[in-house]
């Protein structure tokens, strides 16, 4: 099972807004704060990029680059950084899946935009994502990130050239869309370096244990029945676990069943003692007292605020 995939599901609340946005010189768009992650790829033309919050320089954009926001945290989007931005509309950002549309400016250069907002978890979100810096610029660059290019360019075409079925791959597209950044962003990382999720999703050991303790979160394991799954001293394998991952084995294994047992809470109706049996506890009473511990609601009242 794919860790980074899982990691992400399970913390998604929602499908993925999309704008899909076009600027004709003279124009800029502040966006404000969001929840969840944000996106933006440029399909055509050239932009800058810059943050509300502090004093970082602007970064110029052109056609195929990918920004990535953590955090959705407030930005403006501009064909010059000197140009006055304006606030969109709130219904221009709301109720338009899969792609909706903004257009501003006047009629000079035009540049196009493919804006959008996945809606994840950010009061317990995965360790994964709290790693991630707050933004990340991935250029377009074929020989770096071909898969990545590639999505962006049959997005591309599907947006400017709908057709039968396009509502739905352009959501199934913007969805693989955070992946691939995601994947994209890891395989940058040195190689020499010894810590963090990066390294721990490519280190020979460290990566298979993660994958199954998410392939099967109810098993009975213990440290030294994952030390013995990937080959390592008990001792050796519970240093390198907690040095990459940022905690012990089985703290983890707890923090993923609980995450799992969420996301059954908030998406399906299954009883919650079956809930409890497939994330690995004994009895719904040792499953409640895990589950309020961690999220501060028994698992009943988690769902039906949830899911109100």
């Amino acid at each position: 099972m794919d860790v980074l995939s899982e990691a992400v599901a399970s913390m998604r609340t929602g499908a993925p807004k999309s704008v899909r946005t076009d600027g004709r010189a003279q124009w800029a768009l502040k966006l404000p704060d969001g929840v969840g992650c944000g996106f933006h790829v440029v399909l055509q033309g050239n932009c800058w990029i810059y943050p509300t919050r502090d004093s970082s320089q602007p970064v110029p954009l052109t056609t195929g680059d990918v920004i990535f926001l953590r955090d959705s945290s407030g930005h403006v989007l501009a064909d010059h950084p000197s140009t006055q931005p304006e606030v969109p509309r709130e219904d221009q950002f709301t109720n338009l899946p899969p792609v909706g549309s903004c257009q501003l400016g006047g009629d000079g250069e035009r540049t196009s935009l493919l804006c959008g907002n996945y809606q994840l978890d950010h009061v317990r979100p995965h360790p994964i994502l709290r790693q991630l810096p707050e933004f990340i610029h991935l250029p377009a660059d074929a020989a770096r990130n071909p898969q990545l290019t590639a999505a962006i360019g049959l997005l591309t075409a599907e947006v400017e050239n709908p057709g039968i079925g396009s509502r739905a791959i352009v959501s199934g597209l913007i969805d693989a869309l955070l992946l691939y950044i995601l994947r994209a962003w890891v395989e940058l990382q040195p190689r020499t370096e010894a810590v963090g999720w990066a390294a721990a999703l490519r280190d020979p050991s460290v990566a298979p244990a993660l994958a199954i303790m998410h392939t099967d979160p109810a098993a009975a394991w213990t440290v030294q029945s994952l030390a013995d799954h990937v080959g390592l001293s008990r001792a050796a394998f519970a240093r390198k676990f907690t040095t990459m991952v940022g905690e012990p084995p089985l703290s983890y294994l707890t923090r993923w069943r609980l995450t799992t047992a969420a996301k059954h809470l908030r998406e399906e109706t299954l009883p919650i003692p079956t809930i409890a049996t497939m994330t690995g506890y004994s009895s719904e009473f040792a499953f409640g007292k895990a589950f309020k511990r961690e999220y501060g609601l028994p698992p009943g009242q988690y769902r039906r605020l949830a899911v109100a």
